[in-house]
């Protein structure tokens, strides 16, 4: 295959670089023009992460030629080729990029008028005599369009950038908050930096305060009229819905057969051999999936088959398209299969990396003494500290909360609900922390109370502590490691039965397993062999005789956690009994023989976390993902912001939030967690007010700042002017 002179350079070294079609041929954009593109052209763009993997991305302007985009469908393939089929593939259409796209333009997305067709080229102009009207929408992910240079462009619910050459005017409308002056100040900036070589003055306005010039450049103010709301109407409720079809003849005439109508699919389904197309119409987004050893006509056909797909499901022109490689898969792919595991989770002694734009997360080992100097180890094993503080327990009893005798802290039944407030001292200062503990057995009424104990011990406390709700069997470390070394146990039944303290039976089964943060649970389980499980230990009690029963892959913990079990479950010492040589009695007291889980657990993958923003902004609640690596600057204070480090969620509630947000951002994370392509179910949902932020939240973020907020960050960025 003949390649391109530009593929020279392709891949070298890590970061964006970024072509544009120019009379069927590639030519390459310079990186402080990175960003900007001409809605009537098309362009070629490759991220390189450091790993190395790559994404290539073919964006197609609103006014680009069929001829542009077919010739930018072409090199595609050719760069494809030239990596070795490795990239994954991404067909960005204006106005509809994807997440992984917006995230290469932290400062926002520029389009302008106009293309190669018009003579218009990619230039760093001293050249003052600009004049465009660049209109500014988003609040995660910012696109500046430009628009006639009249005052009919205008509305009072957005910014303007109004761009005289040597003055450059940030127009804010009279509706437009904090956030959104924030986000188009970055534009501003990035306008007057790497378009003008910083040598423009940058002035911030409001309506109805507009300087002269402005006047003589857009001639005299009508009335403006109100901001329209964005139109993110799109109901998301349908957005994890797949459907999985395998490809066959791909270079002829292409069939696509049904394998599996709804998602979440199994990993299984995928055979190496063939290509496969991932329907998430619903959501304008189809993901191709390549076998790594598909016949090659199939596999470089495979953008062309989602363009017939396209058309023949009658989707928007816009729909996303991502074609995959087998082993490159994205989160956003990996997310509608129920198990699925990456080849070689982990590379290393405890390191896992994730293909993506996150190129690599690294596992922290866990280790307790480092807590208070390790925020990223903090934030992975969600710990605030050693777990040395002061911890109070109650249990639920009757609507009520009845005090816990200390010595059975630790010690929970499955059919109820607990509160457990755990102060400790940081930076001189004291936090709480108020976990609110739910049984999968506990009824409604005491899901309901446990919900309004904790709001009346927050009030009782001043609204300072943190609340975090957890349920059974999703505990986080921190709370694990309150019971001073002991496992954290829980029984089966509760107390809140009708006639108090449910029975216990005869035959108890306890399972013992440790954490990755070398926390330990005991659980009782039905006793049935069917339980066991190779990687951990159990706990037999039958009315004569007690078990400890030791699968191969246990270790050494979980059995001094199993010998707690058994000395508070009474009945003398207990027979120790190794897998794969038990005795008859250990079988009968089970109820005889059955299968049980016998492969060893593969390693815990990290995944990439994922950070959202919960706005009412555009007159309906929706939750909108921040593109790219996120930081701290992300979390808008006005909003509530959603963090999903995949075995806990927080939900962060800035200052400014509204009612509307406050109070039904929890639906989002709940419907969020049960929509979850995956099946994930029953995780821990942490509230966390702005300014009180534990380490397991600030760990996410690199280099966090406990001080950002103290200066109001539209002066900061004003600063900058």
């Amino acid at each position: 295959m003949v390649f391109h002179k530009e593929f020279q350079t392709a891949g070298k070294e890590p970061g964006l670089q970024v072509w544009r079609v120019e009379k069927m041929d590639l030519k390459p954009v310079l990186k402080q023009l990175h960003g900007n593109f001409f809605t009537g052209d098309c362009y070629v763009l490759l991220y390189t992460t450091a790993a190395p993997s790559y994404y290539i991305h073919m964006w197609l302007g609103s006014e680009s030629s069929q001829d542009e985009k077919g010739a930018a469908a072409i090199f595609t393939t050719q760069l494809d080729d030239f990596l070795g089929g490795d990239p994954v593939q991404f067909r960005e259409v204006q106005n509809n990029e994807s997440l992984t796209f917006l995230g290469y333009f932290k400062s926002g997305i520029k389009y302008k008028q106009g293309g190669v067709a018009s003579g218009f080229q990619h230039v760093v102009t001293n050249d003052m005599n600009v004049k465009r009207l660049l209109h500014i929408k988003g609040r995660r992910a910012i696109r500046a369009t430009e628009v006639d240079m009249s005052w009919s462009s205008f509305n009072r619910g957005d910014c303007f950038i109004i761009d005289l050459g040597k003055d450059i005017f940030q127009w804010c409308g009279s509706e437009c908050n904090r956030f959104e002056r924030l986000k188009a100040s970055q534009v501003a900036i990035d306008v007057r930096d790497n378009e003008r070589n910083g040598r423009a003055t940058l002035l911030m306005i409001e309506e109805g305060g507009e300087p002269q010039a402005v006047i003589d450049a857009l001639g005299t103010k009508p009335n403006i009229p109100a901001g329209s709301p964005d139109d993110e109407s799109v109901d998301r409720s349908n957005q994890k819905k797949g459907a999985l079809y395998m490809i066959s003849d791909a270079a002829g005439s292409m069939k696509a057969s049904v394998v599996a109508q709804t998602s979440p699919f199994k990993q299984e389904m995928l055979s190496p051999s063939e290509c496969y197309i991932l329907d998430n119409g619903v959501d304008s987004k189809i993901f191709i999936w390549k076998g790594p050893s598909a016949n090659t006509a199939e596999r470089n056909a495979a953008m062309k088959a989602a363009e017939q797909f396209i058309k023949e499901k009658k989707y928007p022109r816009h729909t996303q398209v991502q074609v995959l490689p087998g082993g490159g898969e994205t989160t956003l792919f990996k997310q509608f299969f129920c198990n699925w595991k990456d080849k070689d989770q982990t590379t290393g002694p405890g390191q896992a990396y994730s293909l993506g734009r996150i190129a690599k997360v690294v596992q922290v080992p866990f280790d307790s003494s480092g807590l208070h100097t390790n925020k990223t180890m903090a934030a992975q094993h969600g710990m605030v500290d050693d777990g040395s503080g002061k911890v109070q327990v109650w249990r639920v009893e009757d609507g009520d909360q009845v005090p816990v005798d200390p010595s059975s802290y630790g010690q929970f039944y499955g059919g109820d609900c607990y509160l457990v407030l755990y102060s400790y001292r940081l930076g001189g200062r004291e936090q709480h922390i108020i976990y609110t503990w739910q049984g999968l057995k506990c009824t409604q009424d005491e899901l309901a109370a446990s919900a309004f104990l904790t709001v009346r011990l927050d009030d009782s406390m001043g609204g300072s502590p943190v609340q975090v709700r957890v349920t059974q069997g999703q505990e986080p470390a921190h709370l694990m490691s309150l019971f001073k070394g002991k496992p954290m146990v829980i029984h089966l039944g509760g107390t809140s039965r009708k006639g108090g303290q449910s029975r216990v039976g005869s035959t108890r089964l306890f399972h013992i397993r440790q954490s990755s943060t070398r926390a330990t649970r005991a659980v009782e389980v039905e006793p049935s062999a069917a339980f066991l499980n190779t990687n951990d230990v159990f706990v037999l009690k039958s009315p004569n005789t007690v078990f400890l029963w030791r699968g191969v892959g246990a270790t050494e913990e979980e059995l001094a956690a199993a010998q707690y079990v058994t000395s508070f479950l009474g009945g003398g010492s207990a027979t120790e009994v190794s897998e794969g040589k038990e005795p008859a009695g250990f079988w009968s007291a089970l109820g005889g023989k059955k299968e049980y889980q016998t492969s060893r657990s593969l390693q815990k993958m990290v995944k990439p976390p994922r950070l959202f923003g919960c706005s009412n902004k555009t007159g309906r609640l929706i939750a909108e993902e921040v593109p790219g690596d996120f930081n701290q600057s992300d979390l808008a204070t006005d909003d509530v912001m959603l963090l999903d480090t995949w075995d806990q969620i927080f939900l962060w509630i800035g200052n400014e939030a509204n009612e509307v947000e406050r109070t039904g951002s929890a639906k989002i994370a709940k419907d969020y967690v049960d929509s979850d392509p995956s099946g994930r179910r029953g995780i821990a949902i942490t509230t966390i007010k702005q300014g009180m932020e534990p380490p397991t939240f600030t760990g996410w973020f690199q280099a966090w700042d406990p001080k950002l907020w103290e200066t109001d960050p539209l002066e900061r960025i004003r600063a900058r002017f």
